[in-house]
């Protein structure tokens, strides 16, 4: 049976070829490669490597090379076909029915890719003809080298629109082929068929097996080319229509040049159209892809994320810096929410405005294209960005406003890990942002009488606990956070207050986040579970020194043993009062120097003190 390549090509991708061997022979990571000793020959030391990116492996010992379906075949002493369908079980995959309309849909696959083969030839060798000079000056008056046009085989389409039809019909191809391949188009006026390309510069466009399945053209600049009919203006790219091979959401141009540049450890970075990724190839960054002149598809970002070996290499998507660009990205970022996975980021670069990747290289070189692309900003710093940047939130209203707004956006991550720490990240920002007051309004102790205010244009100091340098303040902080651990169903009526609580302990503050973290995913986590999640991820020491009975002995609320309905009333009291600015003279030397050795009944001594100041 001849299976569809197309079919073959979908298995492929959907594996992954180091995770196929090793489960049946013992591999190693090694780099970007995984190593084994080799299955198929007796050996110590292991020469037998495993390449995923590129899809095939190879023994150094005895020979043997091939690609998922080629190592069942051997190893599992499988056919053919009972490889494929041994692999597509485990890809979730069906496979086509042995029918002669499948044999036939293969053979015809076959065929596109050699007629589209031949027609890159063709438009190759038109490119190098006298008389088509014009073109080649075109393209290395704009930087790009012999070497770059025969990598890329950058190839000129002429003006005559029956030209490649008798060159690709003494070939034996038939005018219904060259339609299939959209390479001609039907006339409409019931003549013969004719180029869908015309005087163009011609960009094939690859899969990721280096084969031609579309073009890309670029016109001319007009005064290299024909005089036009009327007011007619060529549009200045257009791109094949759909066929059986291509599907525009799906495709990067560039990417076998790409991928092997990401196997390397170079970033993959996202630009605009074909010059540019040309441009950035010749530059030596080999890492750049484009989408078919469309906004950038989510299965054009998942495809981007699979030809990364690890999570050490972040992919870049290079933006215009002018209004379009910007839309462009908020597109984007709306596409790539959903689909975040651990390890999955991406970052955003914005060009000068009126440069692109292509024109910027040329003038500033590649240092001053790798100056902007190491001025990139995350995918969170984009939004958070988009709804901040030149505005001004004078009043809780609109504060209260975008910060909805950016929830709503992290609501939009699926993935629940990720989301956590998106909306870790988003409290932190909004707390460093809004809530430190030096922007939006004034300490108690800023008021004189009546509730004026002394200082009009002064900052005031950000609401904190009191300094974790000394004892007091170490109680303070241990018996909330202790409070919250062995309480975490309060965690919902506390959430802002704890988000406030801005802690000078690294280890403490790095605690505090993790509770958050785990909490707003799961609220109704039981105490046992959570202080477990909190030992695992390291932080037993921590637990050992604030869940214990030197701080509950100071601080009942916070021990296990206090009654469910006054924790939280307790703790927020708690939480006000070490946050006062208010407090006298008398009452700020009792926090600065109470000990834990001092017992509880002088701290509630000092909170009523600073209860009484407050009423005065």
């Amino acid at each position: 049976m001849s299976l569809s390549p197309h079919f073959l090509d979908e298995l492929r991708n959907r594996l992954t070829l180091s995770e196929i061997i090793g489960r049946r022979i013992k591999v190693t990571r090694a780099g970007r490669e995984s190593k084994a000793c080799c299955p198929f020959h007796s050996e110590k030391s292991p020469s037998f490597t495993i390449n995923d990116d590129k899809q095939f492996y190879h023994c150094f010992g005895c020979g043997a090379h091939g690609d998922v379906i080629g190592f069942i075949m051997k190893h599992d002493n499988l056919a053919f076909m009972d490889a494929v369908e041994t692999l597509a079980a485990e890809a979730g995959m069906q496979v086509p029915k042995q029918t002669p309309q499948a044999a036939a849909k293969a053979r015809q696959e076959k065929d596109l890719y050699e007629l589209l083969d031949e027609t890159t030839t063709f438009f190759e060798e038109c490119l190098r003809d006298s008389r088509n000079v014009d073109a080649l000056n075109y393209l290395l008056e704009r930087g790009v080298s012999q070497e770059i046009i025969a990598e890329f085989r950058v190839g000129f389409a002429p003006d005559d629109g029956q030209v490649l039809r008798k060159f690709l019909a003494a070939k034996d191809y038939t005018d219904k082929d060259m339609i299939k391949a959209g390479v001609l188009r039907p006339s409409t006026r019931g003549g013969d068929p004719y180029a869908f390309f015309r005087d163009r510069v011609m960009f094939p466009v690859p899969d990721r097996r280096g084969r031609t399945v579309a073009f890309g053209g670029r016109v001319l600049p007009e005064h290299l080319r024909p005089p036009q009919r009327g007011d007619f203006v060529p549009p200045k790219y257009i791109n094949s229509s759909e066929t059986v091979l291509f599907h525009k959401g799906s495709m990067l141009y560039g990417e076998p040049t790409a991928r092997r540049a990401a196997a390397e450890g170079q970033t993959l970075v996202l630009v605009e159209g074909y010059l540019d990724v040309i441009a950035c190839a010749q530059a030596g960054i080999r890492g750049a892809l484009a989408p078919m002149g469309t906004a950038v598809t989510e299965e054009q970002l998942i495809s981007m994320w699979k030809m990364i070996p690890d999570f050490t290499k972040i992919p870049l998507l290079c933006f215009d810096g002018d209004n379009a660009g910007r839309k462009a990205a908020r597109r984007a970022s709306e596409r790539l929410l959903p689909l975040l996975e651990p390890g999955r980021s991406v970052n955003f670069a914005f060009m000068p405005d009126g440069e692109d990747p292509d024109s910027l290289i040329k003038s500033s070189g590649v240092k001053g294209f790798q100056k902007i692309l190491g001025s990139s900003v995350s995918l969170f710093d984009f939004i958070w960005n988009f709804y901040t940047q030149g505005r001004v939130f004078k009043t809780p209203e609109l504060r209260a406003g975008v910060i909805k707004q950016l929830e709503n956006e992290v609501a939009h991550v699926a993935n629940q890990e990720v989301q956590v720490h998106y909306k870790s990240q988003l409290r932190e920002k909004v707390s460093e942002t809004f809530f430190k007051r030096k922007e939006y309004g004034f300490k108690k102790r800023d008021f004189g009488g009546y509730g004026k205010p002394r200082n009009q244009g002064g900052a005031a100091i950000p609401m904190r606990p009191p300094s974790t340098k000394n004892r007091a303040a170490r109680l303070f902080t241990h018996a909330l956070l202790a409070a919250v651990i062995n309480h975490p169903h309060i965690f919902e009526g506390i959430e802002d207050a704890l988000c406030e609580l801005t802690l000078s302990d690294v280890a403490l503050d790095r605690l505090r986040q993790n509770i958050m973290g785990i909490l707003s995913d799961d609220p109704l986590i039981e105490r046992k579970v959570l202080i477990e999640q909190l030992k695992n991820s390291g932080f037993a020491q921590e637990i050992g020194d604030i869940c214990n009975e030197s701080v509950y002995v100071h601080a009942s609320f916070c021990s296990p043993s206090a009654k469910e309905e006054d924790v939280q009333a307790l703790w927020l009291k708690s939480w006000q009062d070490g946050h006062s600015a208010g407090l006298g003279d008398e009452i700020q030397s009792g926090w600065r120097h109470v000990s834990c050795e001092e017992d509880e009944e002088k701290l509630r001594n000092l909170l009523l003190m600073k209860t009484a100041d407050d009423e005065i």
